[in-house]
């Protein structure tokens, strides 16, 4: 299945000389349905993320029915169905399995609608059941996240970098790419506070006031960043160890939180949504309700908010505390 999924989305990537790269099912079902192919991906996707995701996942299918020799006419329910189980057969997660299989029906409906295809073979496809009340985000408890604070050495310029991203991450609950995503007038003064402001999921703008701890490392950073008038925000360090003018990408983030996490003795569990969770955590932990993380969060519904709430962990662990042998 590795070997399947790494020939998934080819097709999002553009060769000079022969234009967009089209699975070869695709392409022997004609031009009319290469050039719905396309449209699907270019103009109905807009979220560069969720389009490389879906790409990989209608990618891969395409890739195992080609492999059983079917046309792209030809696929049915029953071949849908076949492959869900291949995947789950393979341990692939079951939140994995139904992105996939939203993905596969998504494109089909496309095709549908734009007469490629009488029906929707994925439509009738149920995916495995998955039931999500509290997330598996690893936490940091409120002493755990401050330990990792004071571990970073900021007498570098990459320290004061990383100690200013995880601050800002933890005190706006924002997401690593609306964070990495700044640029330099996003933290702005309004009357007497300092702002946040940031792109979140959807294109959804979203303004948050900037905590003191935020505000502080900010102006460190921006301090030895040299204030900058414009451009990214947060910079990635050039071969001398200096920052650059380079935007730091969201991978890098996630190394470096993995560093800094594994230097501060945390495990290595930990990744880029451990802190949005970290701070949604410490908020109701000291008396925050569940519609006000919601709102500092952007997220949609309380019951998304819900999952990140592990205020109640720790209730749990003197509990278990209690049993003396």
């Amino acid at each position: 299945m590795t070997e399947l999924i790494a020939r998934q989305a080819s097709f999002l990537s553009s060769d000079s000389s022969a234009g967009l790269a089209l699975p070869a099912i695709i392409a022997a079902a004609g031009e009319r349905a290469s050039n719905r192919f396309i449209e699907f991906f270019t103009a109905t996707i807009r979220n560069r993320n969720t389009r490389l995701a879906y790409g990989r996942a209608v990618g891969a299918f395409l890739s195992w029915c080609e492999d059983k020799g079917l046309s792209f006419d030809r696929i049915g329910p029953v071949f849908v169905a076949a492959y869900v189980e291949t995947l789950l057969a393979n341990d692939m997660a079951k939140p994995s399995v139904k992105q996939h299989l939203a993905a596969i029906r998504m494109m089909f409906d496309f095709m549908v609608t734009g007469g490629i295809l009488p029906f929707n073979p994925a439509a009738s496809v149920r995916g495995p059941k998955h039931v999500v009340k509290v997330g598996k985000t690893p936490v940091l408890q409120p002493d755990e996240a401050r330990a990792l604070f004071d571990s970073i050495d900021i007498s570098t310029p990459a320290g004061l970098r990383d100690r200013a991203l995880l601050g800002v991450m933890v005190y706006s609950f924002a997401r690593v790419s609306a964070v990495v995503g700044m640029d330099v007038g996003d933290y702005y003064q309004q009357g007497k506070r300092w702002w946040l402001r940031l792109a979140e999921k959807g294109g959804k703008a979203h303004a948050v006031p900037a905590h003191h701890l935020a505000e502080e490392y900010l102006d460190a950073y921006l301090a030895v960043l040299g204030h900058p008038p414009q451009g990214p925000l947060w910079r990635s360090m050039t071969k001398e160890r200096v920052l650059g003018a380079n935007r730091m990408h969201r991978v890098d983030a996630f190394r470096m939180i993995k560093r800094r996490c594994a230097a501060a003795e945390m495990g290595s569990q930990s990744n880029c949504h451990t802190f949005r969770a970290t701070g949604i955590t410490a908020y109701l932990l000291n008396g925050g309700s569940i519609e006000g993380a919601q709102a500092i969060a952007a997220h949609e519904s309380p019951r998304t908010t819900k999952l990140y709430d592990r205020s109640g962990d720790t209730l749990t662990l003197a509990e278990v505390e209690r049993i003396t042998i």
